[in-house]
């Protein structure tokens, strides 16, 4: 089938070195013109937990001809109706999108093109644009670690659906999902606590966890995840084949003290991975927070649950967007009188 990736950035260039490895054919497509530029003269340089070059076919926006059979979506979601609706020229009749962005971006993409050419996906590595051709790997190079979670949103062709599995497959373990939603979530719970402290903090994922007030910040965003899914009857499925909710629910002190030992070893091949959305606000640009936390404090409000940490995350991302504050670690002081 004819494959693009549409808004080919950190992630979305190792992906597309990975499928391109594999032999399969995939246009990676992204505006900015110095990385397409490095793609084209120098093929996509992977460095970090790894390091390789591949030749790739790479375009600008405006160079796109054909029409595609798929079409992997990895921009931020802030304009998705704006960005799908300039998309749909570029679909084959039957043509699909899956969308690989963070919270939950599945109902946007859907209301533009239909739920029956909607499908979702997760990934749970991570990685950090570079530009000119480079993206850093900031994940363990191992399928058990660079996994994907892959669902029907509506009634998909299961052609496309199969192959957007097997492009997929090249890179990592890819889990079809029944329920796809308790999937989405798995993912939200662990980026609204990591991406969102990342965010306001400048620090790692592996910083978060290693520090005990921001660990103790990262656990409690995570049970504020977990208390609104249960009272929004969502289901919350396996991360990496780990049952988040039976690890990181606690009901007293003691499990509490678990849940905390826990954190720093789920998270130790994902140490180095900086939220994407730092590199937004250091562009001075919006970032997603609100479709990440935001969306964990608008389900918490829908069901009369409180979510006082993931609030104060959002709040203070805004301060930083609005320049009236910057990332940095003593914003931690400011959540942690919320425990």
């Amino acid at each position: 089938m004819k494959a693009a990736i549409y808004g080919a950035g950190g992630m979305g260039t190792i992906l597309g070195a990975y499928i391109t490895k594999a032999g399969y054919e995939i246009d990676l497509i992204n505006h900015n013109k110095e990385h397409i530029e490095g793609l084209k003269r120098n093929g996509a340089h992977i460095v970090g937990m790894i390091d390789f070059i591949q030749p790739v076919s790479a375009l600008l926006p405006e160079e796109m001809e054909r029409r595609y059979d798929v079409i992997l979506l990895m921009t931020k979601q802030m304009d998705n109706k704006k960005i799908v609706e300039g998309l749909v020229p570029f679909l084959s009749n039957d043509g699909v999108i899956c969308t690989m962005q963070n919270g939950l971006p599945e109902l946007s993409v859907s209301e533009v093109i239909g739920k029956d050419r909607t499908i979702g996906c997760t990934m749970s590595w991570g990685a950090t644009f570079i530009g000119k051709g480079v993206a850093e790997l900031t994940s363990e190079p191992t399928r058990e670690t660079m996994t994907f979670s892959i669902g029907k949103f509506g009634n998909n062709d299961q052609k496309h659906f199969a192959y957007i599995v097997e492009i997929l497959n090249t890179m990592g373990e890819v889990k079809i999902e029944e329920n796809f939603i308790g999937a989405r979530w798995s993912k939200l719970l662990i980026n609204a606590a990591f991406s969102g402290l990342s965010v306001i903090t400048g620090a790692n994922f592996g910083e978060i966890a290693k520090n005990k007030k921001s660990r103790l910040l990262a656990l409690k965003v995570i049970k504020e995840c977990i208390d609104v899914a249960k009272a929004s009857d969502i289901k919350i499925e396996p991360l990496q084949g780990k049952d988040v909710v039976k690890l990181m629910d606690y009901h007293n002190n003691f499990k509490r003290w678990i849940s905390l030992r826990i954190l720093p070893i789920a998270m130790k091949k994902h140490k180095r991975i900086k939220s994407s959305m730092l590199r937004d606000l250091e562009r001075g640009r919006k970032c997603e927070i609100d479709a990440i936390n935001g969306v964990v404090c608008k389900y918490g409000d829908m069901a009369q649950i409180e979510t006082p940490i993931n609030d104060r995350i959002v709040e203070i991302t805004h301060q930083i967007e609005n320049t009236k504050s910057i990332p940095e670690w003593k914003n931690i002081e400011l959540l942690y009188d919320l425990l």
